[in-house]
């Protein structure tokens, strides 16, 4: 009876959870009964053999080169290697002494012949594996080009299985575009950020708190604008997936990330910073903390305007948007004056023929960016950074067709913006601070600090629905009436687009928000 080790394998974890095991250890058993050979010791393995290193193959062979007088019995060659190197150790054991049995294979490993068979089988179970790669890279490549996306799903997102697109998860998808958005604003650091999302009850997989690496590669993923990327390789494919957020969101956040969009704040979230400029010099207003106050530093040597407090900031940008008062008559009029301006001018612009060819010649960039990867101009590096670019071009104009077409649904937008609007300063108050810097660039222009005041005025869509309210109020509704010459197309245009901002910003979450007395006094237009 002649001492043997037992090593079974198979190649991943959940194989191991079947019969695989069990079989192969059946197999053995009855061919050491048949042979007078007794198992001492098992070595069970879940592991590929596709690669080498695998830790408990390596230990098995270090011990058989310890002992020296055991053999070792495996249930078939392809359970023993599937790459040259394992397989050319398992010949050196072969050399070194030890007897290689193989259940299912009926050969002499010890003999030219058996060896030679034996060798012949295993070059066959590694280029099964080859093809077996080949295959599956070819499955991928042809779900990524569908717009599937053949891997985990990212967080944000659930798996329907491999010929399903991924969907928002109901409780992470929220959260992962409100860091999008946060981030966007410049006024947190990765850190910061990490902090902030925690705690609004972000967590991983696992159920923790999500990792600054997580946040990074996240914020890095253009699989949340609707294109996937593959890191290893650098491909991109457009996906047929509900993305989170807009490829203008995403490339904002890009901006800040690279450092274009001024510096991140990385300990002090200062409300006003990069908001306000010297009314004398007319460079930015540097926030510093002394001594439990904010204020706001000119950086000009020489200039007299030294200092502003914030809280006197503050409490001049309440006075001015205290003047917001939109009743009920004019939003009613802007509105219909916006839905008017829909059907009337929508149709006879080029706005929507525009886009199209815009569409149009980046689908033809992409078909020539391929063409000139076939015919050699270009390397793949080059290829797969414009392909990017590229497909981010097209799903940006893409978005903005789609929002240009459902440009009917634009009337809605306008009227709950200024309702909103009624009481800006109410709105203002409830906002959080990156919110308040939202709601302040949308509504003043022109903020220079001088020595003893601060300038700055209502935006130019603000202030024509400011005038119009005085030209409209009390007067009576005429048939084919037109309306007061400030409010031009230009005008109506920027309010369109100031309010679908305000939607895509999530400024009216700030209603769902705000605490019971905080909504009643905004939706009855009283300061809270």
């Amino acid at each position: 009876m002649k001492n043997c080790y037992g090593y079974v394998r198979v190649s991943t974890a959940k194989q191991g959870d079947g019969v695989s095991l069990e079989a192969q250890k059946d197999a053995i058993l009855a061919y050491a009964r048949n042979n007078n050979l007794v198992i001492v010791e098992w070595f069970e393995e879940k592991e590929t053999a596709a690669k080498q290193g695998r830790r408990i193959f390596n230990a098995m062979v270090a011990k058989l080169y310890k002992k020296r007088n055991i053999d070792l019995v495996i249930h078939k060659i392809d359970r023993s290697a599937r790459n040259f190197k394992d397989w050319a150790v398992i010949g050196d054991l072969n050399d070194a002494g030890v007897d290689i049995h193989f259940v299912t294979e009926t050969l002499d490993f010890r003999s030219r012949g058996g060896r030679l068979s034996a060798d012949i089988q295993a070059v066959i179970a590694a280029d099964y594996i080859r093809n077996l790669r080949e295959e599956t890279l070819k499955g991928l490549r042809g779900r990524l080009e569908q717009g599937l996306y053949p891997f985990n799903a990212p967080l944000g997102y659930l798996d329907n299985g491999g010929g399903n697109p991924k969907t928002p998860d109901p409780q992470r998808a929220p959260l992962v575009k409100e860091m999008f958005e946060l981030y966007a604003t410049g006024q947190y650091s990765i850190r910061t950020l990490r902090i902030e999302m925690t705690n609004r009850g972000l967590t991983n997989r696992a159920g923790n708190p999500p990792s600054k690496p997580l946040i990074e590669s996240m914020l890095s993923n253009s699989f949340y604008c609707g294109v996937i990327r593959i890191s290893t390789t650098g491909d991109t494919f457009a996906g047929i997936h509900e993305p989170l957020i807009s490829s203008d969101l995403f490339n904002r956040v890009q901006d800040v990330k690279n450092g274009k969009c001024g510096k991140k704040v990385t300990r002090h979230n200062h409300l006003y910073r990069g908001l306000f400029q010297c009314g004398l010099c007319h460079r930015s207003m540097v926030p510093e903390a002394q001594k439990k106050r904010v204020y706001y530093r000119c950086q000009t040597r020489d200039c007299p305007i030294k200092t502003f407090r914030e809280d006197r900031i503050e409490e001049a940008v309440t006075v001015k948007l205290r003047s917001v008062k939109l009743t009920p008559v004019v939003i009613d009029r802007l509105t219909e004056m916006v839905s008017d301006w829909i059907s009337v001018e929508l149709n006879t612009n080029e706005l929507l023929r525009t886009l199209r060819q815009k569409l149009s010649k980046t689908e033809d960039k992409l078909e020539a960016l391929t063409d000139a990867l076939t015919d050699r101009v270009i390397d793949n590096e080059t290829f797969r950074q414009k392909r990017e670019q590229l497909l981010l071009e097209k799903t940006t104009c893409q978005e903005r067709l789609d929002d240009t077409a459902k440009s009917i649904n634009a009337p809605d937008d306008v009227r709950a913006f200024l309702e909103l609007a009624k009481n800006y300063v109410g709105l203002y108050k409830s906002a959080k601070g990156y919110e308040k810097r939202l709601l302040l660039e949308y509504a003043t222009s022109n903020r220079l600090v001088y020595e003893e005041e601060l300038g700055f005025k209502l935006s130019n869509w603000l202030h024509t629905a400011q005038e119009y309210a005085k030209c409209v109020s009390g007067a009576p509704t005429r048939p084919n009436s037109r309306p007061c010459p400030g409010m031009n197309n230009a005008d109506i245009q920027k309010l369109i687009t100031t309010a679908q901002q305000v939607r895509r910003d999530g400024i009216r979450t700030k209603l769902k928000n705000a605490s019971n007395h905080e909504k009643h006094s905004i939706r009855n237009g009283h300061d809270t």
